[in-house]
């Protein structure tokens, strides 16, 4: 693999007139990654992308592809490609034409241009599609050859500005299988930007998660998920029960505190190590909580809590049950057991819950 990295930024930031869209974004990327920046509408990533692409210019800082300064570089003479989120294919050109428009700008002889034509469609599973109109094309293909017509001018980047965006449930989950497959498949660096968190941790090899025109945590979709570095990457990535609290006493580098509802929980802080009556937020995931009727069930638990059923919330492998704690009729949200044993709780039905100190993660209110 290169030492040289496909994309580099140093202190790169754009502001419009007080406001802060991308502010002092430093970062490389490794040749041959999928990399996704993950964040809500407005935290500057769009504005980032385009700055990739060379639309927009930064303020400051520099932004290096394959070593090669880009300042002043216009986007068609950049070795980056962008797919757009409503793909712009040309509707009066066949799939060919359409992945072939790039090939023919550049002046590529048409003999080169068909052997490419064809080798893009195989590589995208749409062999002998040339002829087809666009408008004959599913969703998921006409997604395919929007990524082919970029692809075969074989650019160093491959930027993708939330492609899946405008696809139904179950074609976007079947595109996130084939965008990582193919993105293994050809090797190209992709740059992928969505708000979607479960798009972001199933394609990428690493992930940002961009808040107000900064990264808040730069990781393995495993570090983000597991150890979440703020109380902002904790709370938007991933399902969390969430509460504000005030520790009461420390037991190691645990903190045993209690909410505002009155729920007591034991969990370790993130940062500065915090002092008895410090405010905290603390988050809890779903999957984390044991359900258990017997006590000997959570004998592993640092923690249990007597609670009763609310309601039943049924979404197949993903359904979860709305618990409150019958002390501080604190609610709680955990991950229904596929193994059957839960599948009948009723409302008012009691049960036990536990939690690990290690499942529990806090961060120093703001």
């Amino acid at each position: 693999m290169s030492a040289i990295p496909d994309l580099e930024l140093a202190g790169v930031s754009k502001h419009y007139d007080a406001f802060s869209a991308v502010n002092d974004l430093s970062f490389s990327i490794a040749p041959g990654s999928f990399f996704s920046i993950l964040g809500p509408s407005g935290c500057g990533k769009t504005t980032l992308l385009r700055m990739i692409a060379g639309f927009i210019e930064p303020d400051q800082g520099d932004i290096r592809i394959r070593g090669q300064a880009m300042q002043g570089v216009a986007p068609n003479r950049r070795p980056a490609t962008m797919v757009f989120q409503h793909l712009a294919l040309f509707p009066m050109m066949s799939v060919g034409e359409n992945i072939a428009y790039g090939l023919k700008r550049r002046g590529e002889p048409a003999a080169e241009i068909r052997r490419k034509v064809s080798a893009m469609l195989e590589q995208v599973g749409l062999p002998g599609a040339e002829y087809k109109p666009v408008s004959a094309l599913s969703g998921g293909q006409k997604q395919r050859v929007a990524i082919a017509r970029s692809l075969v001018l074989e650019p160093t980047l491959l930027l993708l500005d939330e492609p899946l965006g405008a696809l139904d449930l179950k074609l976007r989950e079947h595109m996130k299988i084939e965008l990582k497959q193919l993105q293994h498949a050809i090797g190209t660096t992709f740059i992928y930007i969505t708000h979607d968190q479960s798009e972001a941790l199933v394609l990428s090899d690493t992930v940002a998660v961009m808040n107000q025109g900064r990264f808040e945590q730069f990781g393995t979709p495993q570090s983000l998920y597991y150890q979440p570095a703020s109380a902002f990457v904790a709370g938007f990535v991933g399902a969390n029960n969430r509460y504000t609290a005030r520790v009461n006493a420390l037991r190691g580098d645990a903190a045993e505190c209690v909410t505002d509802g009155g729920l007591p929980l034991i969990g370790r802080i993130v940062g500065t190590p915090p002092r008895p009556g410090d405010a905290v937020e603390l988050f809890v995931r779903p999957e984390a909580i044991s359900l258990a009727h017997e006590p000997a069930d959570l004998a592993h638990c640092d923690l249990t809590i007597e609670a009763e059923v609310d309601s039943l919330l049924f979404d197949g492998a993903n359904s979860s049950v709305l618990l409150v704690d019958k002390a501080s009729r604190t609610p709680l949200r955990a991950a229904l057991p596929q193994n059957g044993r839960f599948a009948h709780l009723c409302p008012g039905e009691s049960v036990r819950l536990g939690l690990q100190v290690n499942q529990v993660w806090g961060y120093p209110a703001r």
